[in-house]
């Protein structure tokens, strides 16, 4: 193992300074462990000359902070030191929401903390909470201010209070911490504008357009439509800054190790609030090389490894989520490969996995999710996927060319084809997506949209059509289905819960206008809340459907994160099985994506080991046709165990 520079202890001595011994050996003992992945991640960045200094600035930083912790997280740090794997239980599901369309304030929601027990939740995403710009803010990721809540949320106290309370009732609180940029009203960007050349370095600022255009001849637009282009003149700075997303958001120059400093103790301020997980917003983004996409450069895994290291030195019970909606070639290297293996991020994205569910669901096949899900790499047993049926963004159609036409289909058409049936046009369409950001030179259409209202039950309540609402609560909660039987964190959309459908009155709010997002996006009404627990209406339908998956999953060793999932080859083009092989035996989901009953061979099951085969989401015995097949009904979820 590589030694410790001695002037890294030395650093690490004065900022324990006044500490008690045993908060100095625990560092200690985490700063050797640690060690050489802070030491690989900053040379992959920085100037090797300068590498011990710079270690020796973030260590002091890191040390400060660990002597600031509450004694009741030091004692989470241990627990979650002895039990590394707490985020990759069987036990967990999480549940996202705006604070203030699910509760009105942070107080309003530990007020609802009973709410989401009842549901089973077990992880708790917040969107952005910390004091965006006024005005437009890009859904609050325009961030003017990292250590101040939003007035109208509550105060720092209040989210201190909140972490406490929910800490409580076993449920981990999950904060936004973006990465690439930040509101052009930041104190950062204020101090460039102002003249000051440190605060100006924070920045990637040009003085014409001869470096801008280079870089744009390989950029892709985020906002084609209200944000085109990737830089913007800014008067006060007599140059063009780059803004991948918005006028209004400054990206930082991550080359400057004065950036990650003031990242490092952002991290840090968090954590010592109670923060469990931090989702590290538009990660893909932080590193730019001219002639690339400026997405997913190595140098992103480089500095993610090091920020971790840094956070396993003094709060160790904090885990990273990376938010990177990529390719899944790219998206593995978020989790970890090569020599940043389970060295990066402990959660990510399983985007494809929603793309893929939704694709199947149109299409009533299965057989390109397989492949598609087939090519994902694998990732590192310490880390676990985020799987989800819907989330706060919209759905990009993310099906590559190659998956497509491995499977015989044309990736363009099948791409138009989904957006067309999510967005209500297709022939025979239940779906009542919006379209969001059409790009005509591409041809590409984002959908918007509630699950519910993806799914049909928004149409079928719409025509008052029993029958269809029936089949709609069924393809709905086949979905969730998957996304819980895949492993890793499965997370509900807040509204799903109650299969609210989308907002009719999204654009009215002010600055909503342009955004379509905002529809699904929905404020949890209580009235309609009431309702969960009446078996007789959609919402008791689903939201007790969704708490018996959530029951049911808690009880399978089979879904710890650590077990990888591997789809299977189809016996039938419309059920796609997926094997979770375990030591205490093997976990067999069996999804209908079709309106049909389709089959699958019992002899496939008796080849995989079972003798018994038992359906955990049924309760009961998995039977077995005359004619050798097991027979899933239209829509239906199976998964097929051993009993014990």
């Amino acid at each position: 193992m590589t030694e410790v520079p001695d002037e890294v202890l030395g650093a690490a001595r004065r900022g324990l300074k006044g500490s008690r011994r045993h908060v100095r050996d625990t560092f200690d003992a985490r700063l050797h462990r640690w060690w050489p992945d802070l030491r690989d991640g900053l040379v992959a960045v920085y100037p090797r000359s300068d590498v011990d200094a710079l270690a020796a600035r973030f260590v002091r930083i890191a040390a400060k902070a660990t002597v600031r912790r509450s004694p009741e997280l030091h004692r989470l740090d241990l627990a979650r030191t002895l039990q590394p794997d707490w985020f990759q239980s069987p036990s967990m599901l999480g549940y996202a929401a705006y604070a203030e369309r699910f509760a009105g304030t942070l107080r309003g929601v530990r007020e609802q903390a009973p709410y989401l027990r009842e549901l089973g939740v077990t992880y708790l995403h917040l969107m952005p909470l910390l004091l965006p710009r006024e005005g437009d803010n890009d859904g609050g990721y325009a961030i003017a201010d990292y250590r101040s809540v939003r007035p109208d949320l509550g105060t720092v106290d209040d989210l201190r209070a909140l972490t406490d309370d929910l800490r409580g009732q076993g449920i981990s609180l999950v904060l936004d911490l973006v990465l690439n940029h930040v509101a052009r009203e930041h104190p950062w960007a204020v101090a460039a504008r102002d003249g000051d050349p440190r605060y100006r370095a924070y920045f990637h600022v040009f003085p014409d357009r001869e470096m801008p255009d280079a870089f744009e001849q390989t950029l892709t637009e985020v906002f084609p439509d209200f944000a085109p282009g990737s830089f913007t003149w800014d008067d006060h700075l007599e140059g063009w800054v780059w803004t991948t997303f918005n006028s209004f958001q400054w990206d930082l120059n991550w080359a400057n190790p004065d950036v990650f400093a003031e990242y490092l103790k952002i991290v840090l301020f968090l954590a010592n609030l109670g923060v469990d997980v931090l989702r590290l917003d538009a990660i893909a983004f932080v590193w730019k090389r001219l002639g690339t996409t400026c997405q997913n450069q190595p140098e992103v895994h480089a500095l993610t490894q090091a920020l971790r290291a840094l956070a396993r030195m003094a709060c160790p019970a904090v885990a990273f989520k990376a938010e990177a909606i990529v390719g899944p070639a790219d998206l593995v290297h978020y989790l970890g490969q090569g020599r940043h293996h389970g060295k990066v991020s402990d959660l990510a994205y399983h985007n494809s996995l929603m793309v893929q569910t939704w694709s199947a669901l149109a299409a009533q096949d299965a057989v390109m999710a397989a492949h598609a899900l087939r090519t994902v790499l694998p990732v590192p047993a310490t880390t676990a996927w985020i799987t989800y049926v819907r989330c706060h963004d919209d759905i990009g159609w993310a099906v590559d060319d190659v998956d497509a036409a491995a499977v015989g289909l044309d990736g363009f058409a099948h791409r138009r084809f989904l957006s067309d049936y999510y967005s209500g046009t297709f022939p025979g369409s239940s779906a009542r997506g919006l379209v969001f950001q059409e790009n005509p030179e591409t041809g590409d259409r984002r959908i918007s949209g509630t699950a519910a209202s993806l799914a049909g039950i928004e149409a079928a309540r719409e025509q008052d059509d029993p029958v269809a609402l029936a089949t709609a609560v069924d393809r709905f909660l086949l979905a969730h289905a998957l996304a819980m039987g895949w492993g890793g964190i499965p997370v509900l959309w807040s509204g799903d819960e109650l299969a609210l459908p989308n907002d009719p009155d999204w654009a009215h709010e002010p600055g909503h206008e342009a955004d379509n997002r905002w529809a699904h996006r929905p404020r949890i009404d209580e009235k309609v809340a009431r309702r969960r627990d009446d078996p007789d209406t959609v919402e008791g339908r689903v939201f007790q459907g969704l708490r018996h998956l959530a029951a049911v999953r808690s009880g399978l060793a089979q879904l710890h994160a650590s077990v990888p999932a591997q789809v299977l080859d189809l016996a039938d083009p419309g059920v796609l099985p997926v094997l979770r092989d375990h030591p205490v035996g093997p976990l067999l989901g069996l999804y209908n994506v079709t309106g049909t009953a389709r089959p699958w061979p019992a002899s496939r099951l008796w080849d995989l080991g079972f003798s018994r085969p038992f359906d955990a989401l049924a309760g009961t015995a998995l039977g077995v046709a005359p004619d050798g097949n097991v027979w899933l009904p239209p829509y239906a979820a199976v998964w097929a165990v051993e009993p014990t």
